[in-house]
Protein backbone atom coordinates (compact mmCIF):
# COMPACT_ATOMS: atom_id res chain seq x y z
CA UNK A 1 0.00 0.00 0.00
CA UNK A 2 1.61 3.83 -0.72
CA UNK A 3 -0.94 4.92 1.23
CA UNK A 4 -1.66 4.10 5.21
CA UNK A 5 -5.42 5.42 5.78
CA UNK A 6 -8.69 4.07 6.70
CA UNK A 7 -10.84 4.64 3.98
CA UNK A 8 -9.68 4.70 0.43
CA UNK A 9 -9.63 8.26 -0.89
CA UNK A 10 -9.86 8.94 -4.75
CA UNK A 11 -6.18 10.05 -4.89
CA UNK A 12 -5.19 6.32 -3.34
CA UNK A 13 -6.99 4.49 -5.58
CA UNK A 14 -5.10 5.75 -8.28
CA UNK A 15 -2.25 5.04 -6.73
CA UNK A 16 -2.84 1.90 -6.08
CA UNK A 17 -3.57 1.04 -9.69
CA UNK A 18 -0.14 2.27 -10.68
CA UNK A 19 1.35 -1.36 -8.82
CA UNK A 20 -0.28 -2.97 -11.54
CA UNK A 21 0.15 -0.51 -14.28
CA UNK A 22 2.18 -1.59 -17.58
CA UNK A 23 2.61 0.18 -20.62
CA UNK A 24 1.06 -1.53 -23.01
CA UNK A 25 0.61 -1.10 -27.07
CA UNK A 26 -2.99 0.30 -27.57
CA UNK A 27 -4.90 -0.17 -30.54
CA UNK A 28 -5.47 3.34 -31.32
CA UNK A 29 -2.23 5.65 -30.73
CA UNK A 30 -3.23 8.90 -28.41
CA UNK A 31 -1.97 12.08 -28.64
CA UNK A 32 -1.78 14.61 -25.28
CA UNK A 33 -1.44 18.02 -24.62
CA UNK A 34 -1.50 19.85 -21.79
CA UNK A 35 -2.80 22.82 -23.09
CA UNK A 36 -6.72 23.07 -21.75
CA UNK A 37 -8.53 24.41 -25.27
CA UNK A 38 -10.28 20.82 -25.31
CA UNK A 39 -7.53 18.35 -25.81
CA UNK A 40 -7.64 15.19 -26.95
CA UNK A 41 -7.31 13.90 -30.70
CA UNK A 42 -7.77 10.26 -31.18
CA UNK A 43 -7.11 8.07 -33.64
CA UNK A 44 -7.28 5.12 -34.85
CA UNK A 45 -5.48 2.84 -37.46
CA UNK A 46 -7.97 -0.09 -38.39
CA UNK A 47 -6.57 -1.38 -41.49
CA UNK A 48 -3.22 -0.81 -43.26
CA UNK A 49 -4.64 1.30 -45.91
CA UNK A 50 -7.39 2.74 -44.00
CA UNK A 51 -8.18 5.66 -41.60
CA UNK A 52 -11.52 4.76 -40.02
CA UNK A 53 -12.17 2.00 -42.77
CA UNK A 54 -11.88 4.31 -45.28
CA UNK A 55 -9.68 4.77 -48.64
CA UNK A 56 -7.73 8.08 -49.66
CA UNK A 57 -10.13 9.09 -52.11
CA UNK A 58 -13.17 8.95 -48.79
CA UNK A 59 -10.90 10.97 -47.18
CA UNK A 60 -10.23 13.67 -49.36
CA UNK A 61 -13.74 13.86 -50.35
CA UNK A 62 -14.36 14.69 -46.31
CA UNK A 63 -11.67 17.22 -46.14
CA UNK A 64 -13.08 19.22 -49.27
CA UNK A 65 -16.57 19.34 -47.38
CA UNK A 66 -14.93 20.56 -44.45
CA UNK A 67 -13.21 23.42 -46.23
CA UNK A 68 -16.23 24.67 -47.90
CA UNK A 69 -18.59 24.02 -44.55
CA UNK A 70 -15.97 26.00 -42.44
CA UNK A 71 -16.38 29.23 -44.43
CA UNK A 72 -19.86 28.86 -45.10
CA UNK A 73 -22.36 30.95 -43.54
CA UNK A 74 -24.39 29.54 -40.85
CA UNK A 75 -27.48 29.23 -42.88
CA UNK A 76 -25.33 27.50 -45.47
CA UNK A 77 -24.04 24.79 -43.60
CA UNK A 78 -26.97 22.64 -43.21
CA UNK A 79 -27.56 22.40 -46.90
CA UNK A 80 -23.64 21.98 -47.32
CA UNK A 81 -23.87 19.12 -45.71
CA UNK A 82 -26.65 17.64 -47.15
CA UNK A 83 -25.58 17.97 -50.08
CA UNK A 84 -22.65 16.20 -49.47
CA UNK A 85 -24.46 13.61 -48.56
CA UNK A 86 -26.25 12.85 -51.28
CA UNK A 87 -23.22 12.98 -53.17
CA UNK A 88 -20.97 11.07 -51.66
CA UNK A 89 -23.55 7.99 -49.55
CA UNK A 90 -22.41 7.21 -46.41
CA UNK A 91 -22.47 3.07 -46.99
CA UNK A 92 -20.85 1.95 -43.71
CA UNK A 93 -20.57 3.28 -40.35
CA UNK A 94 -17.08 3.66 -40.35
CA UNK A 95 -17.52 5.90 -42.98
CA UNK A 96 -20.25 7.68 -41.21
CA UNK A 97 -17.58 7.90 -37.89
CA UNK A 98 -14.93 9.80 -39.98
CA UNK A 99 -17.47 12.30 -41.40
CA UNK A 100 -18.72 12.92 -37.71
CA UNK A 101 -15.32 12.20 -36.16
CA UNK A 102 -14.07 15.27 -38.79
CA UNK A 103 -16.91 17.86 -38.09
CA UNK A 104 -16.17 17.00 -34.28
CA UNK A 105 -12.25 17.92 -34.74
CA UNK A 106 -13.21 21.27 -36.96
CA UNK A 107 -15.61 21.94 -33.67
CA UNK A 108 -18.54 22.21 -36.08
CA UNK A 109 -20.78 21.41 -33.36
CA UNK A 110 -24.20 22.02 -34.65
CA UNK A 111 -23.36 19.95 -37.96
CA UNK A 112 -21.98 17.20 -35.82
CA UNK A 113 -25.27 17.09 -34.01
CA UNK A 114 -27.19 17.22 -36.80
CA UNK A 115 -25.48 14.59 -38.02
CA UNK A 116 -25.26 12.25 -34.83
CA UNK A 117 -29.52 12.69 -34.72
CA UNK A 118 -29.68 11.36 -38.45
CA UNK A 119 -27.63 7.94 -37.52
CA UNK A 120 -30.62 5.53 -37.72
CA UNK A 121 -32.06 7.30 -40.99
CA UNK A 122 -28.73 5.83 -42.65
CA UNK A 123 -29.52 2.34 -41.81
CA UNK A 124 -26.30 2.05 -40.14
CA UNK A 125 -25.58 0.20 -36.49
CA UNK A 126 -23.24 2.09 -34.20
CA UNK A 127 -20.34 0.23 -32.83
CA UNK A 128 -17.45 0.84 -29.75
CA UNK A 129 -15.65 3.92 -32.03
CA UNK A 130 -19.07 5.40 -32.54
CA UNK A 131 -19.93 5.85 -28.77
CA UNK A 132 -16.41 7.26 -28.35
CA UNK A 133 -16.92 10.47 -30.61
CA UNK A 134 -19.66 11.19 -28.80
CA UNK A 135 -18.47 11.58 -25.43
CA UNK A 136 -15.71 13.06 -27.60
CA UNK A 137 -18.16 15.74 -28.59
CA UNK A 138 -19.73 16.50 -25.85
CA UNK A 139 -16.21 16.93 -23.69
CA UNK A 140 -15.53 19.09 -27.02
CA UNK A 141 -18.77 21.25 -25.68
CA UNK A 142 -17.63 20.89 -21.99
CA UNK A 143 -20.57 18.96 -20.81
CA UNK A 144 -18.92 16.04 -19.52
CA UNK A 145 -22.30 15.53 -17.64
CA UNK A 146 -23.99 14.72 -21.14
CA UNK A 147 -20.66 12.63 -22.22
CA UNK A 148 -20.70 10.40 -18.87
CA UNK A 149 -24.54 9.64 -20.08
CA UNK A 150 -23.18 8.24 -23.41
CA UNK A 151 -20.43 5.85 -21.68
CA UNK A 152 -23.07 4.79 -18.90
CA UNK A 153 -24.83 3.46 -22.55
CA UNK A 154 -21.61 1.78 -23.80
CA UNK A 155 -21.08 0.23 -20.56
CA UNK A 156 -24.56 -1.09 -20.11
CA UNK A 157 -25.03 -2.74 -23.71
CA UNK A 158 -21.70 -4.15 -24.29
CA UNK A 159 -19.51 -1.69 -25.87
CA UNK A 160 -15.70 -1.46 -24.59
CA UNK A 161 -14.36 2.25 -24.29
CA UNK A 162 -10.97 2.42 -24.82
CA UNK A 163 -8.63 4.50 -22.45
CA UNK A 164 -8.28 7.56 -24.73
CA UNK A 165 -12.20 8.24 -24.58
CA UNK A 166 -11.89 7.55 -20.98
CA UNK A 167 -8.81 9.48 -20.24
CA UNK A 168 -10.65 12.65 -22.56
CA UNK A 169 -14.06 12.51 -20.50
CA UNK A 170 -11.28 12.70 -16.66
CA UNK A 171 -9.80 16.17 -18.30
CA UNK A 172 -13.03 17.33 -18.85
CA UNK A 173 -14.55 16.80 -15.56
CA UNK A 174 -11.04 17.81 -14.02
CA UNK A 175 -11.28 21.12 -16.17
CA UNK A 176 -14.38 21.84 -14.63
CA UNK A 177 -12.79 21.24 -10.91
CA UNK A 178 -15.48 17.91 -10.51
CA UNK A 179 -12.47 15.81 -9.21
CA UNK A 180 -14.92 13.45 -7.58
CA UNK A 181 -16.68 12.50 -11.24
CA UNK A 182 -13.40 12.01 -12.45
CA UNK A 183 -12.28 9.70 -10.10
CA UNK A 184 -15.74 7.73 -10.61
CA UNK A 185 -14.51 7.59 -14.26
CA UNK A 186 -10.45 6.61 -13.30
CA UNK A 187 -12.53 3.51 -11.13
CA UNK A 188 -14.68 2.59 -14.55
CA UNK A 189 -11.50 1.83 -15.69
CA UNK A 190 -10.13 -0.19 -12.75
CA UNK A 191 -13.45 -2.21 -13.09
CA UNK A 192 -13.19 -2.70 -16.61
CA UNK A 193 -9.46 -3.26 -17.05
CA UNK A 194 -8.60 -0.46 -18.95
CA UNK A 195 -5.04 0.44 -18.07
CA UNK A 196 -4.46 4.00 -17.62
CA UNK A 197 -1.49 5.89 -19.54
CA UNK A 198 0.93 8.53 -18.15
CA UNK A 199 -1.95 11.00 -19.84
CA UNK A 200 -4.59 9.69 -17.12
CA UNK A 201 -2.44 10.36 -14.37
CA UNK A 202 -1.26 13.94 -15.84
CA UNK A 203 -5.02 14.77 -16.10
CA UNK A 204 -5.68 14.12 -12.84
CA UNK A 205 -2.91 15.71 -11.45
CA UNK A 206 -4.25 19.03 -12.92
CA UNK A 207 -7.60 18.32 -11.55
CA UNK A 208 -6.11 18.26 -7.66
CA UNK A 209 -3.94 21.18 -8.38
CA UNK A 210 -6.78 23.02 -10.15
CA UNK A 211 -8.73 22.47 -6.68
CA UNK A 212 -6.00 22.88 -4.47
CA UNK A 213 -5.07 19.80 -3.31
CA UNK A 214 -1.37 20.06 -4.37
CA UNK A 215 -0.22 17.99 -1.76
CA UNK A 216 -2.20 14.72 -2.71
CA UNK A 217 -1.18 15.58 -6.45
CA UNK A 218 2.25 15.53 -4.84
CA UNK A 219 1.80 12.25 -3.42
CA UNK A 220 0.40 10.55 -6.34
CA UNK A 221 3.51 12.05 -9.04
CA UNK A 222 5.64 9.99 -5.70
CA UNK A 223 3.55 6.87 -6.23
CA UNK A 224 3.66 7.32 -10.46
CA UNK A 225 7.83 7.49 -9.82
CA UNK A 226 8.03 4.41 -7.93
CA UNK A 227 5.63 2.31 -10.54
CA UNK A 228 6.88 0.93 -13.46
CA UNK A 229 5.04 4.34 -15.72
CA UNK A 230 7.58 7.03 -15.61
CA UNK A 231 6.18 10.73 -15.14
CA UNK A 232 7.21 12.89 -18.14
CA UNK A 233 7.67 16.14 -18.48
CA UNK A 234 3.86 17.15 -18.54
CA UNK A 235 3.54 15.27 -15.22
CA UNK A 236 6.15 17.58 -13.23
CA UNK A 237 4.39 20.80 -14.91
CA UNK A 238 0.97 19.71 -13.63
CA UNK A 239 2.64 19.83 -9.94
CA UNK A 240 4.79 22.66 -10.60
CA UNK A 241 1.87 24.78 -11.43
CA UNK A 242 0.07 23.72 -8.62
CA UNK A 243 3.04 24.83 -6.30
CA UNK A 244 3.26 28.15 -7.89
CA UNK A 245 -0.43 28.58 -7.72
CA UNK A 246 0.08 28.28 -3.72
CA UNK A 247 3.07 30.02 -3.46
CA UNK A 248 5.66 27.34 -3.45
CA UNK A 249 8.01 28.54 -6.15
CA UNK A 250 10.86 27.39 -4.15
CA UNK A 251 9.42 23.52 -4.60
CA UNK A 252 8.19 23.80 -7.96
CA UNK A 253 11.64 25.15 -8.94
CA UNK A 254 13.13 22.07 -7.27
CA UNK A 255 10.65 20.09 -9.55
CA UNK A 256 12.35 21.73 -12.42
CA UNK A 257 15.58 20.33 -11.38
CA UNK A 258 14.39 17.33 -10.85
CA UNK A 259 13.21 17.00 -13.83
CA UNK A 260 15.93 18.23 -16.04
CA UNK A 261 17.97 15.63 -13.74
CA UNK A 262 15.53 12.46 -15.42
CA UNK A 263 17.05 13.91 -18.64
CA UNK A 264 13.32 15.21 -19.32
CA UNK A 265 13.31 18.38 -21.63
CA UNK A 266 11.50 21.03 -20.00
CA UNK A 267 9.26 23.07 -22.63
CA UNK A 268 8.17 27.08 -22.77
CA UNK A 269 4.84 25.53 -20.76
CA UNK A 270 7.34 24.18 -17.85
CA UNK A 271 9.29 27.21 -17.27
CA UNK A 272 5.85 29.76 -17.76
CA UNK A 273 4.12 28.55 -14.49
CA UNK A 274 7.44 29.56 -12.71
CA UNK A 275 7.41 33.14 -14.60
CA UNK A 276 3.53 33.14 -12.91
CA UNK A 277 4.91 31.78 -10.16
CA UNK A 278 7.57 34.43 -9.00
CA UNK A 279 5.24 37.01 -10.66
CA UNK A 280 2.62 36.00 -7.84
CA UNK A 281 5.10 36.19 -5.44
CA UNK A 282 6.40 39.62 -6.27
CA UNK A 283 9.41 38.68 -7.77
CA UNK A 284 9.22 39.22 -11.29
CA UNK A 285 12.83 39.67 -11.83
CA UNK A 286 13.57 36.32 -11.09
CA UNK A 287 12.24 36.31 -14.80
CA UNK A 288 15.57 37.18 -16.39
CA UNK A 289 17.19 34.48 -14.61
CA UNK A 290 14.77 31.67 -16.04
CA UNK A 291 15.13 33.39 -19.61
CA UNK A 292 18.80 32.42 -19.74
CA UNK A 293 18.11 29.09 -18.48
CA UNK A 294 15.49 28.27 -21.34
CA UNK A 295 18.01 29.60 -23.93
CA UNK A 296 20.96 27.87 -22.50
CA UNK A 297 19.05 24.66 -22.71
CA UNK A 298 17.56 25.77 -26.12
CA UNK A 299 14.05 26.16 -25.41
CA UNK A 300 12.65 29.24 -27.13
CA UNK A 301 10.18 31.55 -25.09
CA UNK A 302 7.15 31.69 -26.15
CA UNK A 303 4.23 34.09 -26.10
CA UNK A 304 3.24 32.91 -23.01
CA UNK A 305 6.67 33.25 -21.86
CA UNK A 306 6.69 37.44 -22.86
CA UNK A 307 3.23 38.59 -22.18
CA UNK A 308 3.46 37.33 -18.24
CA UNK A 309 6.95 38.08 -17.78
CA UNK A 310 5.83 41.35 -19.11
CA UNK A 311 2.95 41.56 -16.89
CA UNK A 312 4.45 40.50 -13.89
CA UNK A 313 7.14 43.89 -13.91
CA UNK A 314 4.57 45.95 -14.83
CA UNK A 315 2.12 44.91 -12.18
CA UNK A 316 5.23 45.25 -9.81
CA UNK A 317 6.38 48.64 -10.68
CA UNK A 318 9.81 47.45 -12.36
CA UNK A 319 9.30 49.96 -15.38
CA UNK A 320 12.92 49.72 -16.80
CA UNK A 321 12.67 45.93 -16.54
CA UNK A 322 9.36 46.19 -17.91
CA UNK A 323 11.14 48.37 -20.67
CA UNK A 324 13.54 46.23 -22.03
CA UNK A 325 11.36 43.08 -22.11
CA UNK A 326 8.35 45.18 -24.51
CA UNK A 327 11.61 45.92 -26.71
CA UNK A 328 12.78 42.14 -26.54
CA UNK A 329 9.45 41.40 -27.15
CA UNK A 330 8.97 43.75 -30.64
CA UNK A 331 11.98 42.52 -32.13
CA UNK A 332 10.98 38.91 -31.47
CA UNK A 333 7.74 39.85 -33.52
CA UNK A 334 5.40 39.20 -30.94
CA UNK A 335 2.64 41.69 -30.07
CA UNK A 336 1.94 43.14 -26.98
CA UNK A 337 -1.77 43.73 -26.24
CA UNK A 338 -3.43 47.04 -25.82
CA UNK A 339 -3.57 46.63 -21.67
CA UNK A 340 -0.43 45.94 -20.99
CA UNK A 341 0.51 48.58 -23.94
CA UNK A 342 -1.25 51.49 -21.84
CA UNK A 343 -0.14 50.12 -18.64
CA UNK A 344 3.84 50.60 -19.82
CA UNK A 345 2.72 53.76 -21.43
CA UNK A 346 1.15 55.57 -17.78
CA UNK A 347 4.55 53.38 -16.13
CA UNK A 348 6.99 55.36 -18.30
CA UNK A 349 4.81 58.84 -18.30
CA UNK A 350 5.23 59.29 -14.28
CA UNK A 351 8.85 57.84 -14.32
CA UNK A 352 9.83 60.36 -17.12
CA UNK A 353 8.93 62.79 -14.43
CA UNK A 354 11.90 62.35 -12.85
CA UNK A 355 14.27 60.53 -15.71
CA UNK A 356 13.78 63.12 -18.62
CA UNK A 357 15.32 60.23 -20.81
CA UNK A 358 12.46 58.32 -20.84
CA UNK A 359 10.36 60.59 -23.10
CA UNK A 360 11.40 58.93 -26.30
CA UNK A 361 10.34 55.77 -24.98
CA UNK A 362 7.33 57.46 -23.96
CA UNK A 363 7.06 59.03 -27.77
CA UNK A 364 7.77 55.50 -29.36
CA UNK A 365 5.20 53.57 -27.13
CA UNK A 366 2.47 55.94 -27.86
CA UNK A 367 3.52 56.00 -31.61
CA UNK A 368 3.11 51.76 -31.54
CA UNK A 369 -0.05 52.17 -30.23
CA UNK A 370 -1.74 54.43 -32.68
CA UNK A 371 0.00 52.57 -35.45
CA UNK A 372 -1.80 49.45 -34.00
CA UNK A 373 -4.81 51.26 -33.58
CA UNK A 374 -4.92 50.51 -30.05
CA UNK A 375 -7.45 52.47 -27.99
CA UNK A 376 -4.92 54.83 -25.57
CA UNK A 377 -7.08 55.16 -22.46
CA UNK A 378 -7.84 58.25 -21.19
CA UNK A 379 -5.73 58.25 -17.91
CA UNK A 380 -2.74 57.15 -19.95
CA UNK A 381 -3.35 60.31 -22.74
CA UNK A 382 -3.49 62.49 -19.61
CA UNK A 383 -0.23 61.10 -18.26
CA UNK A 384 1.36 61.51 -22.27
CA UNK A 385 0.34 65.20 -21.87
CA UNK A 386 1.45 66.12 -18.83
CA UNK A 387 5.19 64.43 -19.55
CA UNK A 388 5.56 65.70 -23.03
CA UNK A 389 4.57 69.33 -21.64
CA UNK A 390 6.83 69.07 -18.64
CA UNK A 391 9.56 67.55 -21.14
CA UNK A 392 9.47 70.87 -23.05
CA UNK A 393 7.81 68.93 -25.78
CA UNK A 394 5.09 71.25 -26.51
CA UNK A 395 4.03 71.00 -29.81
CA UNK A 396 3.70 67.29 -29.52
CA UNK A 397 1.45 67.93 -26.01
CA UNK A 398 -0.89 70.47 -27.91
CA UNK A 399 -1.60 68.18 -30.77
CA UNK A 400 -1.85 65.64 -28.63
CA UNK A 401 -3.88 67.68 -25.82
CA UNK A 402 -6.47 68.54 -28.97
CA UNK A 403 -6.45 64.91 -30.28
CA UNK A 404 -7.55 63.55 -26.63
CA UNK A 405 -10.67 66.52 -26.69
CA UNK A 406 -11.47 65.55 -30.50
CA UNK A 407 -11.94 62.17 -29.54
CA UNK A 408 -14.39 62.96 -26.88
CA UNK A 409 -12.22 62.91 -23.96
CA UNK A 410 -12.43 65.19 -20.95
CA UNK A 411 -8.35 65.97 -19.96
CA UNK A 412 -8.36 66.12 -16.10
CA UNK A 413 -7.91 69.93 -14.74
CA UNK A 414 -4.55 68.83 -13.56
CA UNK A 415 -3.45 67.90 -17.29
CA UNK A 416 -4.98 71.48 -18.46
CA UNK A 417 -2.87 73.21 -16.00
CA UNK A 418 0.38 71.80 -16.76
CA UNK A 419 -0.62 72.46 -20.53
CA UNK A 420 -1.66 76.62 -19.66
CA UNK A 421 1.62 76.45 -17.55
CA UNK A 422 3.46 75.23 -19.89
CA UNK A 423 2.34 77.67 -22.89
CA UNK A 424 3.12 80.23 -20.38
CA UNK A 425 6.30 79.57 -19.94
CA UNK A 426 7.31 79.49 -23.24
CA UNK A 427 5.19 82.97 -24.03
CA UNK A 428 2.79 81.04 -26.07
CA UNK A 429 0.06 82.91 -24.47
CA UNK A 430 -2.70 82.49 -27.26
CA UNK A 431 -2.32 78.43 -27.26
CA UNK A 432 -2.33 79.47 -23.44
CA UNK A 433 -5.65 80.92 -23.49
CA UNK A 434 -7.68 78.48 -25.98
CA UNK A 435 -6.92 76.00 -23.45
CA UNK A 436 -8.22 78.51 -20.69
CA UNK A 437 -11.62 78.94 -22.71
CA UNK A 438 -12.02 75.49 -23.35
CA UNK A 439 -11.09 74.12 -19.09
CA UNK A 440 -12.54 76.95 -17.45
CA UNK A 441 -16.22 75.66 -17.79
CA UNK A 442 -17.71 73.20 -15.47
CA UNK A 443 -14.73 72.90 -13.19
CA UNK A 444 -13.52 73.27 -9.87
CA UNK A 445 -11.92 77.09 -10.23
CA UNK A 446 -9.44 76.53 -7.70
CA UNK A 447 -7.31 74.27 -10.01
CA UNK A 448 -7.73 76.92 -13.08
CA UNK A 449 -3.93 79.03 -13.18
CA UNK A 450 -5.41 82.12 -13.15
CA UNK A 451 -2.20 83.63 -11.90
CA UNK A 452 -0.44 82.14 -14.52
CA UNK A 453 -2.09 83.74 -17.13
CA UNK A 454 -2.16 86.88 -16.19
CA UNK A 455 1.24 87.75 -15.39
CA UNK A 456 2.02 86.34 -18.54
CA UNK A 457 -0.80 88.63 -20.22
CA UNK A 458 0.42 91.57 -18.17
CA UNK A 459 4.08 90.65 -19.78
CA UNK A 460 2.79 90.96 -23.00
CA UNK A 461 0.91 94.03 -22.39
CA UNK A 462 -2.47 92.65 -23.01
CA UNK A 463 -3.65 94.32 -20.25
CA UNK A 464 -7.90 93.61 -21.26
CA UNK A 465 -7.22 90.31 -21.31
CA UNK A 466 -5.93 89.84 -18.41
CA UNK A 467 -8.64 91.90 -17.15
CA UNK A 468 -11.15 89.42 -19.04
CA UNK A 469 -9.29 86.65 -17.17
CA UNK A 470 -9.54 88.33 -13.54
CA UNK A 471 -12.87 88.80 -13.88
CA UNK A 472 -14.03 85.44 -14.78
CA UNK A 473 -12.12 84.02 -11.72
CA UNK A 474 -13.98 86.91 -9.94
CA UNK A 475 -16.87 85.37 -11.37
CA UNK A 476 -15.81 81.66 -10.29
CA UNK A 477 -15.46 82.35 -6.83
CA UNK A 478 -11.63 83.25 -6.87
CA UNK A 479 -9.56 86.10 -5.99
CA UNK A 480 -6.45 85.75 -7.77
CA UNK A 481 -3.22 86.58 -6.36
CA UNK A 482 -1.69 87.90 -9.43
CA UNK A 483 -3.54 91.29 -10.64
CA UNK A 484 -4.27 92.91 -14.29
CA UNK A 485 -1.66 95.45 -14.12
CA UNK A 486 -2.68 98.92 -14.66
CA UNK A 487 0.18 100.47 -16.48
CA UNK A 488 1.61 98.58 -20.08
CA UNK A 489 4.90 96.99 -18.96
CA UNK A 490 7.64 97.98 -21.01
CA UNK A 491 10.15 95.73 -21.46
CA UNK A 492 14.24 97.62 -22.26
CA UNK A 493 16.50 95.70 -23.89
Amino acid sequence: MLFSQPSPSPTHRASTFLHRAQLSSLNAPFFFTTNSNRIFHVFAIKEKHHLYGHTTSRKLQVQDFLQTAVTARSSEKHEALEKFQRNEETQTISEFNHLLMSLVSADEFELASNLKSNLSSFGLIPNDWTYSIFVNFYCKKNDPTEAKSVLDYMLDNGFEPNVATLTTLINTFCENGRLQDAFKVFDIMSSIGCEPTINTYNCLLKGLCYVGRVEEAYDLMGSIKKSSMKPDIYTYTAVMDGFCKVGRIHEAFELLCEAIEMELSPNAVTYNTLFNGYFKEGRPLRGFGLLRRMRARECKPDYITYSTFLHGLLKWGKMKAALSIYKEMIETGFRVDERMMNTLLRGLCRWSREEKELLKDVRNVFEEMRQRNYTVCPDAYDLVVEALCSGRDMEKGFEILTEMITIGYSPKTFTFNVVIKSLCAIGEVDRALAVFKVMHKNRDPRGIPFNALINQLNRKGRLLEARFVYAIALKRGVVPKSKPSKYLIVHHK
